[in-house]
């Protein structure tokens, strides 16, 4: 069988809806976009439903599914940042996903991003990670800017617990007392040692030097933890070890490298590749090109259409495109001849919601022996006119996997 490769490009929550400020059109419909569409022109296009119409997913699903995961093989959020940022978990564990947040004395939400702290971070897990509350221990590790990863290890816990985290668009509600989700003995004392290293860890990061240092030059101090998508850890068998390949994947966003691991797939990335608008494309391009000399199959991110989309930033979301559409010329200027260019996204993001919905979102694929269809642009209007149709996100994957020769025949 022919054997082939592919890079996938990805623009985190690139999807949107029409926009008054934009023209009424789609931030990426307004933004200049020649590379995207000379993907489109060149290859063939359509629209992709990550599990199926209507249904929002979140950033760990959608990639998730990119990778070449069922929705049911979903883990939670918690282990795919805990592998994500490189941290020591163990089967059993319970993990959460975290914001380091502001909160006033009766503890309501001013920020839930603290600012969209950056600095110091790894100063204020250290003071409270490795916490001891009725024999669970409690690790906490900074992830991509407010973001961080808190584990719980002990016996007796449980993953049926709610969140503490009122989410957007709530600041300014107070955060949410963590409650068990059923009756039994073990969500009940994960839901109560939870809540007490909540309180703890606030009266340690109120008076924290790097909280004093934020207060001081006016800024948002990270004085909470809001923690949610908790989920136990589990080993799931890599797609790499399913399909017999090679993978690697460029990012910067540590959700996005967590569902790599989980893969199989090598994780690349450098502090010059942030999750927004400063990531260095030049340099995500070029460990792309140089990973798929060794890999059968490379996925390349980038997050800040997303941010621009939670935002409600049509115009910033339309250079974020921009942004991603440089990244696009670049790997087409020194694609093999004989590799595919896939470009997709893991859901929409509309700036006038703020948040992921389940519109489906525009994808293409150009490369040797591709059924050119008669799609000109790369959006969410143009793509359903594309050859490809309307697929889920499984049904993407599997025929980028059939191109690659990696797919058994059905009988005989």
């Amino acid at each position: 069988m022919l054997h082939r490769k592919v890079i996938i490009a990805i623009a985190d929550g690139i999807g949107d809806r029409p926009i008054a400020e934009l023209d009424d059109k789609t931030p990426l419909e307004y933004a200049d976009t020649p590379n995207l569409d000379r993907v489109a022109s060149a290859g063939i296009n359509g629209m992709m439903d990550p599990i199926a119409p209507g249904i929002p997913v979140g950033t760990d699903m959608g990639h998730l599914i990119l990778f070449g995961y069922e929705p049911q093989d979903y883990p939670g959020r918690g282990p795919i940042e805990a592998l994500g940022v490189g941290m020591e978990v163990q089967p059993g564990d319970i993990v959460l996903r975290c914001n380091y947040a502001t909160v006033d004395s009766s503890g309501i939400v001013l920020d839930r991003r603290a600012g969209r702290i950056r600095e110091g971070t790894d100063r204020i897990a250290e003071t409270i990670s490795g916490i001891e509350i009725d024999g669970v221990t409690f690790y906490l590790k900074s992830a991509t800017e407010h973001r961080a990863v808190l584990v719980l290890r002990g016996t007796g816990l449980s993953d049926r617990i709610g969140d503490s985290d009122p989410k957007a668009p709530n600041d300014g509600s107070p955060y949410h007392k963590v409650k068990p989700l059923d009756d039994s003995d073990e969500a009940k004392r994960t839901a109560a040692v939870l809540n007490r290293f909540l309180q703890e860890a606030h009266r340690l990061l109120s008076r924290h030097p790097v909280n004093e240092a934020r207060v001081q030059r006016g800024e948002k101090p990270a004085n909470f933890i809001l923690t949610r998508g908790v989920g136990r850890m589990t080993e799931l068998t890599p797609i790499s070890e399913r399909l017999n390949i090679r993978g690697s994947c460029i990012a910067g966003e540590s959700t996005v490298l967590g569902v790599a691991k989980l893969a199989g797939f090598k994780p690349v990335t450098d502090s010059r590749m942030t999750a927004n608008m400063d990531t260095d494309i030049e340099l995500k391009a070029e460990l792309a090109l140089r990973e798929l000399a060794d890999c059968d199959l490379v996925l390349v991110h980038m997050k800040a259409p997303d941010l621009k989309g939670h935002d409600n930033e049509p115009l910033e979301k339309a250079k974020a495109v921009e942004l991603f559409d440089r990244l696009v010329g670049l790997l087409l200027r020194d694609m093999p001849e004989d590799a595919y260019l896939a470009l997709a996204a893991d859901h929409s993001t509309p700036c006038e919601v703020g948040e992921h919905s389940g519109e489906p979102v525009p994808i293409a694929i150009c490369g040797p022996g591709i059924r050119k269809d008669r799609v000109l642009h790369y959006n969410e209007c143009d793509g359903g006119y594309g050859g490809l149709g309307r697929l889920s996100g499984m049904d993407f994957v599997r025929t980028l996997h059939d191109l690659m020769g990696r797919v058994k025949k059905k009988g005989n």
